[in-house]
């Protein structure tokens, strides 16, 4: 049965009022400039769970992925934990009133350490396209009438992955595109045993989920280090446009039209560990992109602009001589003309100059908690959550931790892997089981 043919409507309540993408919205992961970042003002730095709270809306059960906003809508993934269930939800911005969602299917997870609703959705106003780490990616219009949906490990084979696959969808000048990176022979029960598993990069039509291309991504890695749970990201550099992958030991450009390979650079594995997959997707700005290495390994700058296969005469700089630059999970977040980089390994937050890497400052990470969700910058601040769903307000010009507010208390075996999003003047906060919108309401 197709996936549309598994859809429930819950509830249905539509708004009839369109929804179009503006620039106080937060459409994808890494937000409106796919950096994490905006130019959002007035944002929230003081709240608790009961003060400077425009609304809080229950969730079923906890999952990893961030909300998107679009003018009066919030959409998000999750599960219902008691029912087993994958979701598509939608609220509404101004009240948090659950507007509709869609049971997607049965099943919720692989193993303990997550489960198959960890990417974000994505949304152009018109439509909003959710994906699942078993395979599924289904497309609504904003108003929840289900469009189209299948299966990509149907369509391609299943995921060879040691740990439940992850990758959110991008949404880029009318082109829908997702990454597998994936082992090339099995893992356990998961992966083809007929054939290689190819590692790729798939480019969608939004309007009706048909394939337009398909590319094949090499790589020289060995087992798990061809993992990887990162998110492609767009970047114009003199005019070129196109998208940048990380994985397999390496970050390759690709031109967005046909998938087509423009450049790749990796030496930060010679040795071909085999345990080094990748968690942290690109990041640019400033001329350069930013990779990090896994583990524990350096942060490289890669100078934007590169054509083929290229060496370390195209990097602008690597972290070497600061061992607290370094992130194994965390996404940075280019801001002001600088990287911030967290380091869930090293408990460190880092201010860092794009053009030569040197830190502008450095701060412990408060609590005790780790760090796995990507920082946001925004209006002079810097936000971060741990595991505990303590929420930490830093000044991004001087690195002074400003407060930290306690916004949950998990259950046993839950944490909060969610990245807080800022759109229309207002945070959004998902924890284990609540979606918090901070500040006033409209």
């Amino acid at each position: 049965m197709s996936c549309l043919g598994r859809i429930g409507i819950v509830t249905g309540i539509m708004l009839v009022m369109s929804c179009e993408v503006q620039g106080a919205d937060w459409p994808q992961w890494r937000g409106p400039f796919f950096n994490g970042s905006t130019d959002e003002k007035g944002l929230p730095e003081a709240w608790s769970r009961t003060d400077n709270i425009a609304w809080a809306a229950d969730l079923p059960g906890a999952a990893a992925s961030t909300p998107v906003v679009c003018g009066e809508r919030v959409f998000l993934s999750g599960v219902d934990a008691a029912r087993d269930m994958l979701q598509a939800m939608a609220f509404d911005r101004t009240h948090g009133k659950l507007l509709w969602s869609h049971d997607i299917a049965k099943g919720t997870r692989r193993d303990q350490r997550s489960n198959y609703a960890s990417a974000s959705p994505v949304t152009d106003g018109k439509i909003v396209v959710f994906f699942f780490g078993n395979g599924d990616v289904v497309c609504f219009d904003t108003e929840g009438r289900a469009l189209w949906s299948r299966n990509l490990e149907k369509d391609y084979g299943p995921f060879a992955f040691l740990w439940t696959f992850s990758s959110s969808p991008l949404l880029y000048e009318g082109r829908l595109y997702f990454q597998v990176l994936q082992r090339d022979v099995p893992v356990g029960d998961r992966g083809l045993r007929d054939r290689e598993n190819q590692s790729y990069l798939l480019a969608m039509d939004p309007a009706t989920g048909k394939t337009l291309w398909r590319h094949v991504r090499p790589s020289e890695a060995v087992a798990e280090s061809r993992e990887a749970f990162t998110t492609p990201i767009p970047w114009t550099h003199q005019g070129r446009k196109e998208l940048l992958v990380v994985g397999g030991d390496v970050v390759t450009g690709h031109d967005p039209a046909s998938g087509q390979e423009l450049w790749r650079w990796g030496t930060w594995n010679p040795n071909r560990i085999g345990h080094w997959r990748q968690v942290v997707s690109p990041v640019a700005g400033a001329g350069v992109i930013l990779v990090c290495a896994p583990k524990r390994e350096p942060v490289y700058a890669v100078k934007a602009g590169g054509k083929g296969t290229l060496d370390d005469q195209a990097l602008a700089w690597v972290s070497r001589d600061a061992r607290d630059i370094t992130s194994d999970v965390p996404t940075p977040a280019f801001y002001d003309g600088d990287f911030f980089v967290l380091s869930d390994v090293r408990k460190t937050l880092s201010r860092v100059e794009a053009a030569t890497g040197k830190p502008k400052w450095i701060v412990a990470t408060p609590g005790r908690a780790k760090y796995e969700a990507s920082p946001l910058a925004a209006d002079g601040k810097v936000y971060i959550v741990n595991f505990n769903g303590e929420v930490s307000v830093i000044d991004a010009a001087s690195g002074r931790v400003l407060r930290t507010i306690s916004m949950d208390d998990p259950k046993e075996g839950e944490v909060v892997r969610s990245s807080i999003v800022a759109a229309h003047g207002q945070l959004f906060i998902r924890t284990t089981r609540k979606l918090y919108c901070i500040g006033k309401r409209p």
